[in-house]
């Protein structure tokens, strides 16, 4: 009903750019214009390109990254930054975005793996960006193959997207669908001829064919590299587009080739290749150049609690948004790379948005971190006490172990801590409060947007 679509629009409008003065507003103002009217993304999404990112881990920076690649070409993108990627957040990001008359512009959307049934009930994308799948918020999800199938449900209303799946990801070619796939990934890099099966505690390595396990010929982390069954001959598909070299990584730079052009981005971590090689082989589909991508990635900018950098005082915090075992092990191996001294700090919080379960901090690699070197650790949170368990069974040193019940009380003790450098490992919710309270202090400027 017309009538009820406009109030909800101008209801969701207004809310925005009040919570917008003072600090807030990415999904509220969404949340009240979908209750208002359940079909309004029917109505505000219908003059626009759709593309969904979605996955475990990576959405966010994909995202971000694919954003400065399709302004290379395209003027008008709509994308939500804030990494607020369930409907009523989708929805904000519609209500929000200033679009011109008779124009079609992109909306690149981040889009929560539950909620991708939704959207694609009133928008059809012309592109899906698969990311990876791994066991994050059971409570939420269930097992990986329940969580592809929740996405699943979401390509099989857009049969004629394309979908731009991690070919390393055995789960990606195991579901047969109409859409055309491509796939990009990382080459063997020099290990065509090894056989060998990952670690028995790795998710997902069971063959979709004929339930044998998986071997491989590479693995980059997890269950992600060149896979092959030896029972069936499943395998991974030819890929479309491919990392060729992994030439540096430091925690603040990756330096790499994709079909043998050379790129870095500035953000560290063997992960976040492949999130730049997501972004590289949408651009590639739209027909942006290679150089054309050089230059966005080439283009340095704060990534949403994505290795984002906060001048505290003196002291130089490295935020990093943490939510499950294998996104953390790969934190923990960037974080090793580093050659100056740091402290680690870790907020952890176990609310809806964070998952209620935080039995998954158990699987992480907190023994293999380098404590002789980490002169200080503080923890935080509102389950403090869980993770301040887990670093005093991991054997670390209980006199550089520091527990604070509030977050001021956490920044405080940040501005006494030794070292400059500090990584500041954070679950969803625990991020917001302390990027809020960062805010409050002046030491984040609130970016404010305007609505058309």
């Amino acid at each position: 009903m017309r009538i009820k679509t406009d109030i909800a629009k101008l209801v969701g409008k207004s809310s925005y750019f009040i919570l917008n003065k003072i600090g807030g507003g990415s999904s509220y103002p969404g949340q009240i214009a979908y209750k208002i009217d359940p079909d309004i993304l029917k109505d505000l999404g219908k003059n626009y390109e759709l593309i969904i990112v979605t996955g475990t881990n990576g959405k966010t920076l994909t995202t971000a990254l694919s954003n400065k690649i399709l302004h290379q070409k395209f003027s008008n993108v709509l994308t939500n930054p804030a990494g607020s990627n369930m409907i009523q957040g989708v929805v904000t990001s519609f209500l929000t975005h200033k679009k011109k008359k008779n124009e079609k512009p992109l909306a690149l959307l981040e889009v929560d793996e539950a909620n991708v049934e939704t959207i694609c009930k009133y928008i059809k994308p012309k592109f899906f960006i698969l990311t990876n799948i791994f066991r994050d918020q059971m409570d939420r999800y269930g097992e990986i193959y329940t969580t592809y199938q929740k996405i699943i449900n979401g390509i099989k209303l857009a049969p004629d997207a394309t979908v731009i799946a991690n070919g390393d990801a055995s789960i990606f070619s195991s579901v047969k669908l109409p859409n055309k796939f491509v796939y990009y990934g990382f080459s063997d890099l020099g290990h065509e001829k090894d056989d060998f099966k990952a670690p028995a505690n790795t998710d997902g390595v069971l063959c979709p064919v004929c339930e044998k396990i998986i071997h491989y010929h590479y693995i980059s982390y997890a269950n992600l590299g060149s896979y092959f069954c030896p029972n069936c001959g499943f395998k991974r598909p030819e890929l479309n587009y491919q990392v060729t070299d992994v030439i540096d990584l430091k925690p603040n730079k990756s330096s790499f080739n994709i079909d043998d052009f050379n790129y870095s981005i500035s953000i560290g971590g063997l992960y976040n290749i492949y999130n730049a090689l997501a972004a590289y082989a949408l651009g590639r589909q739209l027909g942006i150049s290679k150089e054309q991508i050089y230059k966005a990635f080439d283009y340095d900018e704060q990534v949403f609690g994505r290795q984002e950098s906060v001048k505290v005082d003196n002291h130089n915090l490295n935020i990093i948004l943490v939510k499950n075992p294998v996104g953390l092990n790969q934190v923990f191996d960037t974080i090793k790379t580093d050659d100056e001294p740091f402290s680690l700090a870790f907020l952890l919080n176990a609310n809806y948005a964070d998952g209620i379960d935080t039995s998954w901090i158990w699987d992480a690699d907190f023994e293999d971190l380098p404590y002789e070197k980490i002169p200080q650790i503080i923890t935080a949170g509102e389950r403090k006490k869980d993770i301040t368990f887990r670093f005093k069974i991991s054997g670390i040193d209980e006199s550089k172990l520091i527990q604070k019940d509030q977050i001021d009380d956490f920044i405080n003790e940040i501005k006494n801590i030794k070292t400059n450098k500090v990584y500041v490992l954070a679950t969803y919710t625990a991020m917001l409060q302390l990027r809020k309270k960062l805010q409050d202090q002046n030491y984040i400027k609130q970016k404010k947007i305007s609505i058309n």
